[in-house]
């Protein structure tokens, strides 16, 4: 018993106490499914050391005027409720109960057992020990002890890893259902669903994978703990990982905009103005950006300066396109660039990607304009992050 109780302490992080508790709990029910009787409250108190379950029936301690006694009429009944709901709103009446002498004991009755009892206390008494259970008792205990392991194991889960969101996880892939992947984290399960995955990565039963936990949520099922490759904050704390200053908090990830396993773009700013936070992140000959790449299975990645600057910071986010001017409308949220005919393909990016991933970083609608314009349109090519396939993503940092 001592063995399976530690195994299930260390294993699945329920505690012991608990775990005792949930035994307690089965073998009452199957006392009361055998040998109790309707009505009746049972208790069992289970020694670990010896295996010795006792039983006791509780019974309420209540006032005869406050329960329906077996002799009462309709009218003495009717009198004890209006004496009860005297001065309560509508909603909050009751309908008193009948006294039931397996679960209640009168407070005159009480006092010769214990002198300083009151209505709602508890009154203990000592049942006989049996051994012999029934097939059904044993089954109902069963299912007890199942189902309180099971709330307990979700309780434990969800202080676990409810205090762990926001951090990248590491796991062993347990198996893959219709393109989504279980993760087996040690003390529970997390689901890498087929949209939190990155394109064109595939993983095999066994495979260790890293992946950054965003939710925990109760489900009928169970607790679902949810990772994701793709999320750009996945991003976010890889650079936490490999950059010292960024933990020290002298260099900080303002935005980041991405579109998993292919681009993204980062946003960072020194409070140092000694340091250069472009710098920092990607390393001496590059080993830190290199490293975090290399973990997203190749993803490219723009490190942009931030500024406060609206238009050096929307000129910026577009590169690697040479800007020439950007003109701002506060009223429609809106960024016209205007970018030299040759430039025009670079600014827009395959697909719309490089204007797309500036407008999720900078915040802003951006229209390639000016020189550029006429050319487009004749081509018929992107030249709005409008016209562009939009897709929604978190940039701030929290």
């Amino acid at each position: 018993m001592k063995s399976a109780l530690e195994q299930l302490e260390s294993e699945r992080g329920i505690p012991r106490e608990k775990i005792i508790e949930a035994i307690a709990q089965a073998l009452a029910a199957a006392y009361k499914k055998d040998y109790g009787k309707k009505g009746q409250i049972v208790r069992a108190h289970f020694d670990q050391n010896t295996g010795v379950a006792e039983f006791t029936q509780i019974k309420i301690v209540v006032k005869e005027q406050d329960v329906r006694m077996p002799d009462d009429t309709d009218d003495d009944v009717a009198e004890k409720e209006e004496r009860l709901n005297k001065g309560l709103k509508e909603d909050e009446k009751v309908v008193i109960r009948r006294f039931n002498p397996e679960h209640d004991i009168l407070l005159e009755d009480a006092h010769r057992i214990k002198r300083d009892a009151v209505p709602g206390d508890e009154i203990m008494f000592p049942l006989e020990v049996h051994d012999d259970y029934g097939r059904i008792a044993a089954q109902t205990a069963k299912q007890v002890i199942i189902q309180r392991i099971r709330e307990a194991e979700k309780v434990s889960v969800i202080s676990e890893y409810g205090g762990r969101i926001g951090e990248i996880v590491q796991g062993t892939v347990q198996r893959i259902e219709r393109g989504a992947i279980f993760v087996d984290l040690g003390k529970a399960t997390g689901i890498l669903t087929r949209e939190d995955q990155i394109p064109g990565e595939y993983y095999k039963q066994g495979e260790r994978v890293r992946a950054y936990l965003y939710k925990v949520e109760e489900t009928p099922r169970g607790i679902d703990v949810l990772l994701s490759r793709a999320h750009p904050k996945m991003v976010e704390e890889l650079f936490k990982q490999e950059v010292p200053e960024i933990v020290t908090g002298t260099v900080e990830i303002k935005a980041v905009a991405r579109e998993a396993g292919s681009r993204s773009k980062v946003a960072v700013a020194s409070r140092d103005e000694h340091i250069d936070p472009i710098g920092s992140c990607v390393g001496q000959r590059g080993v830190r950006v290199s490293t975090v790449m290399s973990e997203i299975g190749g993803e490219k990645i723009d490190l942009i300066l931030w500024s406060e600057n609206v238009e050096k910071f929307i000129e910026d986010a577009l590169s690697p396109a040479t800007v020439q001017s950007v003109a701002l409308n506060n009223e429609t949220h809106q960024a016209i660039v205007t970018v030299a005919p040759d430039q025009q393909s670079l600014a827009i990016g395959r697909g719309g990607q490089n204007v797309r991933l500036a407008a999720k970083l900078t915040g802003w609608k951006i229209d390639i304009g000016g020189e550029a314009l006429a050319e487009t349109n004749e081509k018929g090519g992107a030249t709005s992050t409008e016209e562009a396939p939009k897709e929604t993503t978190e940039t701030s940092v929290e």
